[in-house]
């Protein structure tokens, strides 16, 4: 009972709107098959009530699989039944604080993973609705497409048909907290939404779209997180792009 939990990046990032205390956007997110997590399910030595989750690298407590499970038993009593015997496995192999999606598609994976193994029967638009409370993410990697236009609060998800380029990617050892960059785009670089951003760009590839945008321009956010974190710039080459709210950034393969 195993799954892979794949990364993605934002081939470009605007910020529509503001939904209460959410941001509106209008991104391309891209799949990226050969970086992901591995979720298994695996039996208790014994017994017990406790949700357990067996990670490689550290969690906050109240991290994304446990608001799945949490979502999850609530729905049906036979999902609390099956990990009185058995724990989660997680091998984090995406970078958190990286804006590659990590925590959001260990949700998603493991919702699909238990559907399956609990047998729940709930269809892509329901573990969609499951995962949207999950995180605005979480949505994209229900439906697993290799690359699609999001919008709205992240429950817009319009499949896009392009081979997705290959990316090289480099993840500097800077975790960007995604609230605070938010935050901070907000406080200081809001007065510069506007609702119809990157409208045409839904319609080009993500290989043009790398070959004709600037790098800077196509991530709203860049600039709210260089404020929190200037040693981005440092580490940036002038070709790179700026994936999510970071800190990781790419470029096209050559």
């Amino acid at each position: 009972m195993t799954i892979h939990a794949p990364a993605k990046v934002n081939i470009f990032l605007k910020i529509t709107g503001v939904r209460g205390n959410y941001h509106e956007l209008r991104s391309r997110f891209v799949r990226i098959d050969s970086l992901y997590d591995t979720i298994t399910f695996v039996e208790k030595a014994s017994p017990s009530d406790r949700f357990e989750l067996r990670s490689s690298s550290p969690l906050p407590s109240n991290n994304t699989l446990f608001k799945a499970y949490t979502l999850l038993k609530e729905r049906s009593p036979s999902v609390e039944t099956f990990f009185k015997e058995y724990a989660v496995k997680l091998d984090k192999k995406i970078p958190q604080g990286a804006g590659l999606g990590g925590g959001s598609s260990d949700a998603a994976a493991f919702l699909h993973l238990c559907n399956e193994v609990c047998e729940l029967g709930l269809d892509l638009p329901i573990l969609a609705s499951l995962g949207e409370k999950i995180g605005a993410d979480v949505p994209f990697f229900i439906y697993g497409y290799p690359s699609a236009n999001v919008e709205g609060i992240g429950e817009i998800i319009t499949p896009f048909e392009e081979n997705v380029p290959k990316l090289n990617l480099f993840t500097p050892a800077i975790h960007c907290d995604t609230a605070a960059v938010y935050r901070t785009f907000r406080e200081r670089f809001a007065t510069s939404i506007d609702p119809d951003a990157a409208r045409s760009w839904k319609e080009t590839k993500s290989e043009e779209l790398l070959k004709n945008l600037d790098p800077i321009e196509a991530n709203d956010l860049f600039e709210a997180a260089l404020a929190l974190y200037p040693e981005l710039k440092q580490l940036r080459s002038p070709m790179q792009f700026f994936s999510g709210s970071g800190s990781t950034l790419f470029s096209k393969a050559t």
